[in-house]
């Protein structure tokens, strides 16, 4: 299992600047990290925008995003984006894509939020085409595409698709690169996203399933007190149905009882625990415990460099 880097405090609730991510973008690669990656919120930065800008700045590290609302985006539009995206990243990007939650689609967008696992079928049969550079002849329910795009020096573009459910991680693993997801404990991930994920796939004919899975991370002395700060930072969370349904599956109650926190040695036997369900990449979003933001967020971090130079 790899070990990512987070870009960006905005997952945290503390808003970043593209400048800010790209300068992320750069420790990460400094610090040995294989790959980093930053969230899109409907609220905040463009985030493929952002990644052109991180790719040129750095030479090595794999970027992805996790992820981009697809109805806003029609899918040729999201294509033609992440391509150029592509060149600047040098081959390096990957593209997470999801539906988004339905209070920030109707509520914000205006957009009707229905048939979720449908409307992603429809939009990776369109999507994953064209960022193999193929032109796409497709009449569908919600999208009619005839044609394609070139954009000179781009290369195919790893998807993955954020998914929780059963049906839309069935979609996930029949037609793009694996699944991207957060807040899912390894107890969801064991019963139903890695065997639905990889059966899916191997019917369809598909290599392995990519499987990054996104949760809160904090080294420190004090777990309750951990887990508290979780309960804060992340409290928004458990004000959504998905993630509502993840927690009843893991048989908890609230973000908190999720998060990987504890010493080093209690973290990465918790992390461990990823790797032996089949995750292959963890995005660990850090977050501080205690008085001392700055040196907590570095003993976390400090333990993320080292666990990502045994895998």
């Amino acid at each position: 299992m790899r070990i990512a880097m987070n870009l960006g405090g905005d997952v945290l609730g503390s808003p970043s600047s593209p400048p800010d991510v790209v300068d992320d973008a750069r420790r990460a690669e400094a610090d040995g990290f294989a790959s980093a990656w930053t969230v899109h919120f409907s609220r905040a930065y463009d985030a493929l925008t952002t990644l052109a800008l991180a790719g040129a700045a750095t030479e090595r590290i794999e970027l992805g995003v996790g992820i981009v609302p697809t109805y806003p985006r029609h899918p040729l539009a999201l294509a033609q984006q992440a391509a150029t995206t592509q060149v600047f990243c040098g081959g390096r990007l990957t593209l997470g894509v999801g539906v988004s939650h339905k209070p920030v689609i109707e509520g914000l967008h205006g957009l009707t939020f229905t048939s979720p696992a449908k409307h992603m079928r429809e939009y990776l049969t369109v999507l994953g085409p064209l960022l193999r550079g193929e032109d796409v002849s497709f009449r569908g329910e919600y999208y009619q595409v005839e044609g394609g795009f070139v954009v000179a020096g781009t290369s195919p573009v790893s998807i993955v698709v954020g998914a929780l459910s059963p049906g839309m991680v069935q979609v996930a693993g029949e037609l793009s690169d694996g699944t991207v997801t957060w807040l899912a404990g390894p107890r969801t991930l064991e019963d139903s996203i890695v065997p639905t994920l990889a059966d899916a796939a191997a019917a369809a004919g598909r290599r392995r399933p990519r499987i990054i899975a996104g949760m809160p991370v904090a080294v420190t002395d004090d777990p309750d007190q951990g887990r508290a700060v979780a309960e804060i930072t992340f409290a928004r969370y458990g004000g959504l149905d998905n993630y509502l349904r993840v927690f009843e599956r893991e048989g908890v109650t609230s973000v908190g009882a999720l998060a990987v926190v504890g010493t080093e040695s209690e973290v990465e036997k918790q992390l461990q625990r990823y790797a032996d369900v089949g995750v292959t990449e963890l995005w660990p979003v850090v977050y501080p415990v205690g008085d001392d933001a700055a040196a907590s967020v570095q003993r976390t971090r400090a333990l993320l460099i080292a666990l990502g130079g045994r895998t």
